[in-house]
């Protein structure tokens, strides 16, 4: 029933790295973009990193440098390499297709865009 399943979450010390993975649970999701979100208890989701079919990025700005999102069109699977953590990115993380055909004036970072999302997998940092 969820369209997207992410991996690769898990427990890492500040300044460590972790690599996260999307892929389509059984099916494959045309879209313009796909992102990275992540949310913590009691915040709101908070756009990181997102792509385009053309293979532009785009990045929040207390990401850029450390993270690094990715797509294999071979596989279908969308990546986030996360290097040098911070406490502060502790969170659930999210990926999520807009399923489009066409394209919007809304940024690949806008949650609003975007239909379909996965369940989660979470990241913490410790200090």
């Amino acid at each position: 029933q969820v369209p997207l399943v992410e991996s690769g979450g898990g427990s890492v010390q500040a300044g460590g790295s972790l690599r996260l993975s999307c892929a389509p649970s059984g099916y494959s999701i045309r879209s313009v973009c796909m992102g990275w979100f992540r949310q913590a208890p009691g915040k709101e989701r908070e756009g990181l990193a997102g792509i385009d079919r053309r293979g532009s990025t785009v990045y929040a700005d207390s990401v850029k440098g450390r993270f690094t999102i990715s797509q294999d069109s071979a596989n279908n699977t969308l990546y986030l390499q996360m290097n040098n953590l911070k406490a502060e990115d502790t969170a659930m993380y999210y990926c999520a297709s807009d399923g489009r055909t066409y394209g919007s004036a809304l940024s690949c970072l806008s949650r609003s865009r975007y239909m379909y999302w996965g369940q989660g997998t979470q990241v913490t940092v410790s200090s």
